[in-house]
């Protein structure tokens, strides 16, 4: 009997390998680049940071508030929702305030599943989507996921050879990695399948503002009976850049809305409230500093696409998310992602997440995270075209063997 049942089920986590390795190369003098964690470099917007600071220094916020989000805040995420999607949301029944997406899709899926039951999600994904499952003692089944793949034909597909028949849909668009986006009628044609199927449909929408190229990403409760079947959530992490603040919300159908309501209630009292206050300034204030972070976003994208394209690395730019997937180029693919990462650290002191930490059908794959700025990005091009010129070679003469810290 192990000490830590749940923890039987976990993985060693792939991306420690490739955090060590570049962290014993910082020790030693290199100046990496780390364009892994996508962990937001922009400061939180002035006015955001203000009004946390004017809130804070009241004592009576100082106690514990409310699991489920204050009365206010609540109500300014339905009128977020109103004004971006014309979706109507009732803030006492179908939004709930959580502490970031990962506590409250966790918490969901814990209240949501029993040992045994089965959840979809796109594979590669964002690790917490199959692994809050598998924590919660469900079966994870990984849709195959990215660039020509038919992901709805696929998920058609899955459930006719799935027993027990899936009771959760995990889904994440625009999407991390693999910077897939989708329309709405994508939407209405999960609906459409999950009430033919009787699952729920749990949406991370944790990037619906940071899109580019004039793309305007849907929401899954603008399609027609969306809330029936699902629920959507949503971070300020990243178009707020108030990723350590750990400030989400669920909002769709209330009989999900309350499990999770009353799961919460056993397990914490909430956010901070001057967090949540200035939560709702984030939501209701001015909204040119998204379009700022946007705009930011968009100039390191241009900045490391052109760079790779132009030392033989094709990829596309992504029309959505704060990363870029690229397939490993082809001299370098027998690797594997893990080996590769390694490879540029040591090669190119550049440091990207392995796409095998997204699932075995990333591996082909590493995800770069825009969360340097120009010149860095500029500074990483020309340790990888060092790479891409010099051939396998310089791998060989690598003195860290390959799998040798796998």
């Amino acid at each position: 009997m192990t000490k830590f049942a749940r923890l039987d089920r976990l993985p060693p986590y792939v991306f420690a390998t490739v955090n060590k390795i570049k962290m014993e190369a910082r020790r030693a003098g290199e100046d990496i680049i780390d364009l892994g964690m996508g962990n937001p470099d922009l400061g939180t917007p002035d006015h955001i940071v203000e009004k946390m600071v004017e809130a804070a220094r009241k004592p009576h916020n100082h106690r514990y508030s409310a699991s489920m989000g204050i009365t206010r805040l609540r109500m300014a995420i339905a009128d977020w929702y109103k004004r971006k999607f014309d979706v109507d949301i009732d803030p006492e029944n179908e939004a709930i305030v959580t502490i970031g997406v990962k506590e409250g899709l966790s918490h969901l899926i814990l209240v949501t599943i029993r040992p045994g039951d089965v959840v979809f999600t796109p594979n590669p994904t964002y690790p917490i989507h199959p692994y809050s499952a598998i924590i919660s003692g469900g079966d994870v089944r990984g849709i195959p996921m990215g660039p020509g793949i038919d992901f709805f034909h696929n998920l058609t597909h899955a459930v006719k050879q799935t027993w027990p028949r899936p009771k959760v849909l995990i889904l994440s668009f625009p999407h991390n990695p693999t910077t897939t986006v989708v329309d709405l009628d994508f939407f209405q044609k999960v609906v459409d399948f999950a009430k033919e199927n009787d699952i729920l449909v749990i949406h991370d929408f944790a990037y619906a503002e940071l899109v580019f190229d004039g793309y305007k990403a849907p929401s899954l409760l603008q399609a027609k009976g969306a809330k029936e079947v699902g629920v959507e959530f949503y971070s300020l992490s990243k178009s707020y850049s108030m990723a350590g603040w750990r400030v989400g919300f669920c909002v769709g159908n209330p009989e999900t809305i309350a499990a999770l309501r009353r799961i919460k209630s056993y397990l914490d009292y909430g956010i901070f409230q001057p967090i949540q206050i200035a939560s709702i300034i984030a939501l209701n204030g001015p909204q040119d500093c998204v379009e700022e972070i946007r705009g930011i976003y968009k100039t390191r994208r241009d900045a490391l696409i052109s760079g790779l394209n132009r030392v033989g690395w094709e990829i596309d730019p992504p029309k959505g998310t704060m990363f870029v997937w690229a397939r490993i180029p082809e001299q370098y693919r027998q690797m594997g992602s893990v080996e590769f990462s390694k490879f540029l650290i040591r090669n190119a002191q550049v440091a990207v997440s392995p796409g095998l930490g997204f699932g075995e059908y990333g591996d082909e794959y590493v995800r770069f995270a825009l969360i340097e700025n120009n010149m860095r990005i500029n500074q990483a091009i020309r340790g990888i075209r060092k790479v891409m010129s010099s051939g396998t070679e310089a791998y060989e003469r690598e003195p860290l063997a390959k799998g040798a810290l796998v």
